[in-house]
């Protein structure tokens, strides 16, 4: 800040009650110090663009933002990434000093983060990864698992067509199977990710086969409630290395709390507690 004011940013959703992001932006903030506060603001789509141009003159730096925004906030601001164009959302947005409005997605960036500290051992370039789904989050997935050089992705999703979408827009890297098939393209998968809502507490479970995993396969789930899928239960049992979809959360905010505060955060047990908590 080029001023005395006290550096403001939170997290803009609808609903947003639940969202974790604020004990974990409160514990940085707390564990390094700075003078700031990060606040969750439920705000009605008719009002996203009036909130978001507003915030700026009220001390804001910057705000993440959540479902159901991250697509529609994009016509609010001034300039959009590369990687936020690829991915079609926003999830992170920096008030510039200049007074225009920086959008970015950090997704594809948290969900890698995590995987690589989960999975230290994993090569991007070992063999195939399977992606279960074909929303938004599969999109960021899709992006950060082609920049890291894996060689296949095999995406499946309950409609067909969402996932041909996906094909035409990342190209040949991406291939599309059926969803009963599911449990068949798992075999041969060197990583096995789930950006679904199944077997998130409240939804219904993840019914694919995993009885063709291979033991050296990294599967890692989306979901982190709760912390251990059924997904990830199975997996556990054969052999593979799991990882949680927590880290995801937590690393994907850390550019933007940078951006905001000046400080890079770093991710650690006390961070996973807080957000925890």
């Amino acid at each position: 800040m080029t001023d005395s004011r006290i550096p403001l940013a939170g997290v803009i959703g609808h609903p947003i009650a639940h969202s974790k992001s604020p004990r974990l932006h409160g514990h940085w903030l707390k564990t390094y110090g700075i003078n700031g506060h990060y606040i969750p603001m439920d705000v009605a789509p008719q009002d996203l663009v009036q909130v978001i141009r507003t915030l700026p003159k009220a001390g804001f730096v910057g705000v993440n933002v959540t479902i159901p925004h991250k697509e529609a906030v994009m016509s609010a601001v001034d300039q959009i990434t590369d990687r936020a164009t690829l991915i079609g959302a926003v999830n992170t947005l920096t008030f510039r000093e200049d007074g225009r409005i920086l959008g970015d997605n950090t997704d594809g960036y948290g969900f890698m983060e995590n995987l690589r500290s989960g999975a230290p051992d994993w090569d991007p370039k070992s063999g195939p990864a399977v992606v279960f789904g074909a929303g938004g989050a599969a999109r960021a997935v899709i992006t950060a698992l082609a920049e890291a050089g894996v060689p296949e992705i095999i995406v499946t999703n309950r409609t067909r067509p969402r996932a041909e979408k996906l094909r035409d827009d990342f190209g040949q890297r991406v291939t599309v199977t059926d969803w009963v098939q599911a449990g068949n393209v798992v075999e041969d998968a060197r990583l096995v990710v789930n950006t679904t809502s199944l077997g998130m507490i409240g939804k219904p479970e993840l019914r694919v086969p995993l009885d063709g995993l291979r033991r050296d396969a990294v599967v890692t789930d989306l979901v982190y409630t709760p912390l251990k899928t059924r997904l990830l239960a199975t997996a556990e049992e054969m052999g593979c290395t799991t990882v949680d979809g927590l880290g995801m959360l937590l690393h994907q905010a850390v550019p933007g709390f940078e951006r905001w505060f000046g400080e890079r955060p770093v991710v650690d047990a006390a961070t996973r507690a807080a957000a925890l908590r």
